[in-house]
């Protein structure tokens, strides 16, 4: 059975769902469950037992908090059951993401100075200084050149700040909680934001999903996702971790 898209918690109604679950925590030994299709808090306390002795596809250790996401879902069911999602969510957003991917590998120059001849291509379309950070004047470039080459007006927010990006936005937003409980709501080619402190951030570009991971690209990072990087890299986080969301545009 594939992952459904969605948090199975208490008040599940989809009893097929809370049954294959049920069978796969008694082949774990942790019934036995009479396969009754209801989420009850002794399914609760299994899922939280299961969390705490299991890790996700990166090794990383499981939420406890007895509700089965997509991660949870991976170590339960195995990685088959969890499809990779690589379709952009419409035209715009797969050619801003092609224009982001034909980037990886741009670095500052010298690197640690947020300066460098692209880089600084990256600065001034959104008129900002050589030395400011870029990561979302990376993001605004990625989306001017795929409208420049399709002769649309760019609808991304004009901002090299991430924090007024996510709070001025004209775009979709979906919040990191409404997408760690939905992961089919973000698509590749949707930016996410996350708040670094204060009136801080970083953004990237989704480049695919997989169950509670995204796959990214990157400007101002590094390969361990750093907020203040060297270039533009690929990255991977965890949808859990973007504290303040996604945004869609058309």
């Amino acid at each position: 059975m594939n992952y459904p898209n969605r948090l199975i918690q208490t008040g599940e109604t989809n009893k097929t769902i809370v049954k294959a679950i049920q069978q796969k925590l008694n082949e774990a030994g942790l019934g036995p469950f009479q396969l009754t299709g209801t989420y009850d808090p002794k399914i609760v306390n299994a899922v939280k037992l299961f969390q705490a002795t299991h890790r996700d596809q990166k090794g990383l250790p499981l939420e406890i908090d007895g509700k089965v996401g997509s991660l949870t879902w991976y170590a339960l069911f195995g990685p088959d059951t969890v499809p990779v999602v690589i379709d952009a969510g419409n035209v715009l957003l797969a050619a801003a993401l092609a224009v982001a991917q034909s980037q990886v590998g741009v670095m500052e120059d010298p690197p640690g100075s947020n300066r460098g001849r692209q880089v600084e291509a990256y600065q001034a379309c959104v008129g900002i200084n050589p030395g400011d950070y870029w990561c979302a004047a990376f993001i605004y470039w990625c989306f001017q050149q795929a409208c420049d080459n399709s002769g649309r007006r760019n609808p991304v927010l004009k901002t090299g700040h991430c924090m007024t990006h996510w709070n001025n936005t004209p775009g979709k937003k979906i919040t990191g909680m409404d997408a760690v409980n939905k992961p089919s709501l973000v698509k590749p080619g949707d930016i996410f934001i996350i708040n670094t402190g204060g009136a801080h951030g970083h953004t990237g570009m989704i480049e695919k999903i997989e169950g509670g991971f995204i796959h990214t690209i990157e400007g101002n990072s590094n390969p361990t996702g750093s907020s203040n990087g060297i270039g533009v890299f690929r990255n991977m986080r965890k949808i859990s971790k973007i504290n303040r969301g996604f945004i869609e545009y058309r």
